[in-house]
């Protein structure tokens, strides 16, 4: 049942109030053992996950029941924001606009204060806009990471970055070390807070005392971007 296109629903609206209409995507789960239902905030649609024996009447039910709560959450999404000229995109929290400068020179885009300038045609803007977001994040993080793994005495295999929607970090037992390339768009300290959890992994793959105490060695700012992540990450889903 799992769907590449998302299918409207209309669900009810309350008292005297019309049904409203919402995207929702189905999905099969064979791993699942009940009917459950979240919001896809970077795609800004609803997925309800079914188990093997549970039917489409089933995943209906509870969208139905818990109407209020989706139409909630789907209206308190960010705007999404294209990469496109005139786009403001944050870089280490800062907001940046992105300028198409197709009479440049480079071959990639670069900062300039409060800007991210881009060459080429017009239709390459969002790709280089991506690329370049990545590559800073890449940047960012391998500076971080180098100075808080040699605090630990601890060296990470590899960096990796992806594009998840739930976690801004992992670290692999072999020692990779995965992130979000979404975190650039964070407040420093709360992208070197999630750099710090992670290498703290080197030395601890858990979250004993021993962990903690890793981490409020390497960074001050556990608390504050922790409820920075779960009030703004949403937004930086948004992007692109």
């Amino acid at each position: 049942m799992d769907q590449s296109e998302p299918e409207t629903v209309d669900l009810p609206g309350g008292e005297q109030a019309q049904a409203v209409s919402c995207p929702v995507r189905w999905r099969r789960s064979t791993r699942a053992r009940r009917v459950s239902l979240r919001i896809d905030a970077r795609a800004g649609e609803v997925v309800v996950t079914l188990p093997p024996r549970a039917g489409r009447r089933a995943g209906m039910a509870l969208l139905t029941t818990h109407a209020a709560w989706v139409m909630e959450r789907l209206a308190a999404l960010s705007p999404h924001i294209d990469l496109v000229p005139g786009a403001e995109v944050p870089l280490g929290g800062v907001p940046h606009v992105i300028r198409h400068v197709p009479e440049a020179e480079r071959k990639t885009a670069w900062l300039e204060p409060g800007t991210i300038l881009v060459p080429g045609r017009l239709e390459q803007v969002p790709r280089r806009v991506a690329e370049f977001l990545r590559a800073e994040a890449m940047r960012r993080i391998q500076v971080l990471s180098a100075g808080h793994a040699a605090l630990l005495g601890v060296k990470a295999k590899a960096l990796r970055l992806k594009d998840t929607r739930s976690r801004w970090g992992s670290c692999a037992p072999d020692g990779t070390l995965a992130f979000s390339w979404r975190l650039v768009m964070a407040p420093d300290w709360v992208l070197d807070y999630v750099v710090a959890h992670e290498v703290a992994h080197l030395r601890e793959l858990n979250h004993s005392d021993r962990f903690w105490a890793h981490v409020a060695r390497l960074t001050p700012h556990r608390d504050a971007a922790v409820e920075w992540l779960r009030a703004n990450g949403p937004a930086l889903l948004r992007v692109g």
